[in-house]
């Protein structure tokens, strides 16, 4: 069968989970999780195992959350995985866009929930801010494909209005307003989600739509995608370095990971180096969503085992060989071939000014060994974080993309 329809067998058992969930949620959790494990016959193996255990580890945390909307939620985390995963086996323009809608819209839902009643107000305030990105996404990648053959002014404002709108949907510094104030009112197991599973599509899709539509224009481009970068990374860690409350200490955190991951845009205009780029992007984005679990359930659970806060801690860091290390690597290395020297000073100190928040936050958030869900959902993260530790230096993965590269035009 073909990835599409396999993806389309997924969906089926998906809503067939989702409506048995009403009478016993637990028809939610395994219609999702088969679901899943089709999906992941459609994608790349190494890929399609990282968003494996992500899911798993977004459905195991929804367990801790009230009844409110039966066993849906589970099927809505489904429905995301199986768009993760499916926009890395296309390369259809329109499928593309699908999958970063489908990654979208759950999430509207999601961040709504919490004790007690449904938080209206801030999904309000999140729905009006993802509708603005994912119409400015959209509205660039159109543009930019139809005008990349000729380039010139109307290319500009394709590229600008798609990373503009790529940096309102995750996060990115100037366009960041909304990601404290949702991190912090929102329920720690929806925020989650969004915080992880939900960051993977957005640059995917841009990556899909930009390298094949690389032109002359682009490499005067590059400089306005570093300067955001850079911004976001300042503004994140200084954010998060200032802040006290857990929650928004990891929303800031999310801002300068995602200054780190959109750094990797600056290569799209040597598509010979962007094979570095992709797998810095992926792993950065893997371990800051396996990190947010993490910190996030024992935000929920009033702390996790103190070892497992700290490894997590130094896998944000950067410390060698956890996987947060291998995707700032290999993403100063693609920096680095095109001579962004200073891009690489930028992220280099800020991951040093990283180190006492996540010190910190590790310490706060550390508890004694209990055995309960958040210790078991946690335990996973940190062995996710430590699988470079035995696989040095995550070659396995790096031959993984560097194949799907070439179906992109990356010349490796």
């Amino acid at each position: 069968m073909t990835a599409l329809a396999m993806t389309l067998l997924a969906l089926v058992i998906l809503v067939l989970g989702a409506a048995g969930s009403f009478k016993f949620r637990p028809l939610g959790f395994a219609g999702a999780l088969i679901a899943i494990l089709i999906g992941l016959t459609t994608c790349p193996i190494y890929y399609g195992v990282f968003i494996f255990i992500i899911a798993l580890l977004n459905l195991l945390s929804l367990v801790a959350l009230p009844n409110l909307i039966k066993g849906v939620d589970y099927s809505l985390v489904g429905l995301m995985a199986l768009a993760t995963m499916y926009v890395f086996t296309t390369r259809d323009f329109a499928m593309v866009l699908l999958a970063l809608v489908l990654i979208s819209v759950p999430t509207y839902i999601l961040v709504m929930l919490r004790e007690g009643k449904a938080n209206v107000e801030l999904a309000l305030k999140y729905v009006t801010f993802m509708v603005f990105a994912t119409v400015m996404f959209l509205t660039g990648a159109l543009i930019l494909v139809y005008s990349s053959p000729t380039g010139g002014f109307i290319y500009v404002i394709g590229y600008v209005l798609l990373v503009l709108g790529l940096s309102l949907e995750v996060g990115v510094a100037p366009l960041h307003e909304w990601v404290p104030d949702v991190f912090a009112a929102g329920d720690p197991i929806p925020i989650s989600i969004i915080g992880s599973l939900a960051k993977v599509v957005p640059f995917i899709a841009a990556l899909w739509i930009l390298i094949p539509t690389v032109n002359s224009t682009m490499s005067s481009l590059t400089l306005f995608t570093a300067v955001l970068a850079a911004i976001s990374m300042f503004t994140g860690n200084i954010g998060a370095l200032t802040a006290r409350e857990p929650a928004r200490v990891l929303a800031y955190s999310t801002v300068a990971n995602m200054g780190y991951v959109l750094s990797c845009f600056v290569v799209i205009a040597r598509p010979d180096f962007a094979y570095l780029a992709i797998v810095g992007a992926l792993l950065m984005l893997f371990a800051n969503a396996v990190g947010k679990i993490g910190f996030f359930n024992a935000i929920k659970g009033d702390g996790a085992y103190s070892p497992l806060m700290y490894i997590l801690a130094f896998s944000f860091i950067g410390v060698p060989p956890l996987l947060g290390f291998w995707g700032k690597l290999y993403i100063l290395l693609s920096i680095a071939k095109m001579q962004y020297f200073w891009l690489v000073g930028v992220l280099v100190i800020n991951s040093a000014i990283s180190i006492p928040y996540y010190i910190r936050l590790a310490g706060e958030l550390g508890d004694t060994w209990r055995p309960n869900l958040v210790n078991i959902i946690c335990v996973i993260a940190v062995a996710v974080t430590m699988v470079s530790v035995l696989f040095l230096p995550v070659d396995w993965f790096f031959r993984n993309i560097v194949a799907i590269a070439h179906t992109l035009g990356v010349v490796v």
